[in-house]
């Protein structure tokens, strides 16, 4: 019956079966099997054949109205899932907590410049939040901070678009020093349970005999980075972060024997986005060139 409707559609609107035909290059016996077809499957008439040619009766209208409310939804539909159509819609994007920051808003303006018919929804949480999220069809993608050589659980698709070193840091008045010992000794403002770089550090300090003290648990980087710059304790900050700041007169960056930590920013996804494919490969292409100037 749906392939029966443009038939209708282009009847009502060339005014004859003739003209159906043309619009629709078929013939005219194979418009009118397509309208008897139809008014078969609907059980009524839908053309008034009382006169010559024949014309949509009062049904046939209010079918027809319907018709093309069809037809338009199954466009809509169609241009949701081909990546050759114009980005539209709501593009739904989770931050990791240790990359929602300020210069993020950059490649995001970018993507609503260049398709203005794309609206944003950003939330941030954390990284095992946003993984659940996307399995569960509540987010488009995620942005996350991943350890270097990792991904994200299949069956999620994890696109790596730049790596990041992440550097132990005092305010500039902090009495610190740059070995472990100095170290085990000092506050620490860290982001909270379950953060690998967080992991990491505590591994090195376990390792080399101390167990750190942890003064403040914070999500958010830009408030832990004010927390150091306070001297409040020793934090553990992305070096890109710190760069954008320019937080080199308010900082100390101190590195202890054997610590290199590195984190992989990536892109994360369930599946492909149909019209919104092109929209996430220009926020890709911004994050990684955010991340090219700072690194």
């Amino acid at each position: 019956m749906f392939d029966d409707l443009p038939a209708l559609v282009e009847f009502a609107r060339a005014g004859s079966i003739a003209g159906a035909a043309d619009r629709l290059c078929r013939t005219p016996s194979a418009i009118t099997r397509q309208l008897q077809r139809l008014e078969d499957s609907l059980g009524a008439e839908l053309l008034d054949r009382s006169v010559k040619p024949p014309r949509m009766n009062a049904l046939g209208a209010r079918v027809l109205e319907q018709a093309r409310d069809l037809l338009q939804r199954a466009e809509a539909l169609k241009s949701l899932t081909s990546s050759d159509t114009e980005p539209h819609g709501v593009l739904r994007i989770g931050l990791a907590h240790p990359l929602a920051v300020g210069p993020l808003t950059k490649p995001t303006r970018a993507l609503t410049q260049e398709f203005p018919r794309v609206r944003l929804r950003l939330l941030s949480e954390g990284t095992s939040t946003l993984f659940s999220r996307l399995l569960a069809g509540e987010l488009d993608v995620a942005v996350v901070a991943l350890p270097v050589g990792r991904t994200a659980p299949p069956p999620l698709i994890t696109t790596i678009v730049a790596t990041d070193r992440v550097e132990i840091v005092q305010g500039i008045a902090g009495n610190a020093k740059g070995n472990w010992k100095s170290l085990g000794g000092a506050p620490w403002v860290l982001n909270p349970l379950g953060c690998f770089l967080r992991a990491s550090l505590v591994d090195h300090l376990e390792r080399a005999g101390f167990a750190p003290m942890i003064a403040a648990e914070i999500h958010n980087v830009h408030l832990q980075l004010a927390f150091v710059q306070s001297g409040y304790g020793v934090g553990l900050l992305p070096a890109s972060l710190i760069t954008r700041n320019n937080s080199g007169d308010t900082i100390e960056v101190l590195r202890p024997p054997s610590f290199d930590l590195r984190m992989s920013v990536a892109i994360v996804r369930a599946g492909q986005l149909g019209a919104l494919e092109r929209a996430v490969g220009l926020l890709e292409n911004g994050i990684r060139d955010l991340f090219a100037h700072t690194t």
